[in-house]
Formats: C-alpha cells, sequence, structure tokens
C-alpha cells in the first residue's frame, strides 16, 4: 500500500470524522439528560447550513457573520423546539417523545422542501477555505484542516463548562437525576434549553463546514450524515461527550479506509462504517467508552 496515498486518505478521514464528531456531542448531551433520541438534532444541521447561505445570498453578509447568524439562530431553534414539542411530554412515555422527535424532523425537512425546493443548493464559501495545500504529496483544502482544529477546541471549551463551571455542574446534576435536582434550587427546564442551546450549536458548525466541505445543500442532506453521527455516538458510548468524539473520528477513518483498501467496494462504504459499529458493540455493548456502572451519570 503506497504511504502516501494511506496518509491522503486518513488526513481526509479526520476531516469527515470532525464533522461526525460535532454532530454526534450533541446527539450524546441531549440523550444524556433526556433519555431521547433526538432524530430532530440532524436536520438542525440542515437548517444551519440553509441560514448562512440565505444570508449570504440573499442579505450579502459577510462570511463570518453569516456563520454566527446561523450558528445562534439554530440554537434558538433548538430552545424553541424543546419548549415547543418536548417540554410538554417531560414527563410522558418515553415513546411519545421519540414519535416528537421524528415528527420534528419530517416538519423540518418538508418545511425547507418547500421553501427552498428539493434540488441541491450550491454553497458559495470564500475561495480561500477551499484552497489546496500540497506537502510531501499529500493534498487537503484549508477547510479539511481546519475542521478537526475546531471539533478538538470546542470539545475543550464544552468539558471546561461541564467540569469547571456552575452551569455544566447543573448539567451533569440534572443528567444524574432531574427529579431530586429542583429541590436543590435548579430549574431543569432552563438546564435542559441550555443542554438543547449547546447541542444545536454545535450542530450548527457541524452543519456549515460539511456545506463548504461538499459545497451542495438541500433539504434531506441531514438525514444520512445524522444517522453516521448517531452511530458515532452510540460507537463511542451515547451518553459520553469524549466519546461520541472519538467514534465520530473513527467512523471517518472506517468510511476512507474502506474506500483505500478496497476501491471496488467503495459504494458500501456506509454499510462498512455501520459493520465497524455492529463488530464494536458485540463486543462492547456500552460502546468504547461507555460504562454500565454509570448508567444514570452521563457525562
Amino acid at each position: 500500500m503506497d504511504s502516501g496515498l494511506l496518509l491522503q486518505q486518513l488526513t481526509n478521514g479526520i476531516s469527515l470524522g470532525g464533522m461526525y464528531a460535532l454532530i454526534a456531542v450533541g446527539y450524546t448531551m441531549v440523550y444524556g439528560v433526556l433519555r431521547l433520541i433526538n432524530f430532530a438534532h440532524a436536520d438542525i444541521m440542515m437548517v444551519s447550513a440553509f441560514l448562512c447561505f440565505f444570508a449570504l445570498s440573499m442579505l450579502g453578509l459577510p462570511f463570518w457573520l453569516a456563520c454566527v447568524v446561523g450558528i445562534v439562530a439554530s440554537a434558538v431553534l433548538g430552545i424553541l423546539i424543546d419548549k415547543i414539542a418536548y417540554k410538554p411530554l417531560r414527563f410522558a412515555p418515553r415513546i411519545s417523545m421519540l414519535i416528537t422527535a421524528i415528527g420534528v424532523s419530517f416538519f423540518l425537512e418538508n418545511s425547507f422542501n418547500v421553501l427552498f425546493g428539493s434540488s441541491p443548493q450550491s454553497f458559495i464559501a470564500p475561495p480561500f477555505l477551499m484552497q489546496t495545500i500540497t506537502i510531501n504529496n499529500i493534498s487537503f483544502t484549508i477547510i479539511a484542516l481546519i475542521v478537526p482544529c475546531i471539533t478538538i477546541v470546542l470539545l475543550m471549551l464544552l468539558l471546561l463548562l461541564l467540569y469547571h463551571t456552575k452551569q455544566g455542574i447543573a448539567i451533569r446534576a440534572v443528567a444524574f437525576d432531574v427529579y431530586t435536582i429542583s429541590l436543590m434550587g435548579i430549574n431543569p427546564n432552563k438546564i435542559i434549553s441550555l443542554v438543547f442551546a449547546i447541542g444545536s450549536s454545535l450542530a450548527a458548525v457541524g452543519g456549515i463546514c460539511y456545506a463548504i466541505s461538499y459545497p451542495s445543500i438541500e433539504p434531506l442532506m441531514g438525514v444520512t450524515i445524522g444517522l453516521k453521527a448517531f452511530a458515532a455516538a452510540v460507537l463511542g458510548g451515547i451518553g459520553s461527550v469524549g466519546g461520541a468524539v472519538l467514534g465520530g473520528f473513527l467512523l471517518g477513518f472506517t468510511e476512507v479506509l474502506v474506500v483505500l483498501i478496497f476501491p471496488n467496494l467503495s459504494g458500501y462504504q456506509d454499510a462498512f462504517a455501520f459493520l465497524f459499529l455492529i463488530l464494536v458493540l458485540l463486543l462492547r455493548p456500552v460502546g468504547i467508552m461507555g460504562d454500565e456502572r454509570l448508567e444514570r451519570s452521563r457525562f
């Protein structure tokens, strides 16, 4: 195997895994607090890409400001989804919240399908982000280098928030026992809204990075990548922030290495990624960083 080609694919895997990781963290945080698989989470990624696109093309905002608009609006959307769709069902059976999450996902997809049409839209990013750098015959774009850096920085900031701030302590307390903490002067609904805002913001960053790396957006863009991000969260250990990031990078590496080792099977790279997930779960059902002894304490 050509070592240069291997390093090239590993570089691609780091970039792809970083995007999976950003979205997977949102899945795992919401699950850690509510024990809910928020299927609308991947569609928030799509919404952020479209809002950034709208701010660039229609409003003519600078790229950085358009990104801020997309991220902030996605955070607000995440809070609204919780307030409108999930909060009334807080003490309902889990299946009710799960069905509601699927309904919210369909609502967002079809709403943007009506507003923007089903045809893919070209996402125009600043040219410097798509510039190619070649080092020792390894070529990668600027955005491919930026994505994993953003992922690591945001992970560090998130861990700092969770373990060194009052809000982080409150989030971990809610994840441990949402019923008891209300007796200690903590409003669980405010903390849950904060979790949705953080998770949606991370999904927004992932969506914008994805739109730049693969400059085409459409209303169903979140379906496949959201499913893979959820698989990454499960692979790393659903409920573990570090596990979600690790799972995202492992899933990204798996996809690109399949193309490298079995080029004739490149069309089945998604199947190989989920096959890898199944094999890991057969050996360790709680995921790589999951711990059955800490079933209630998710962070």
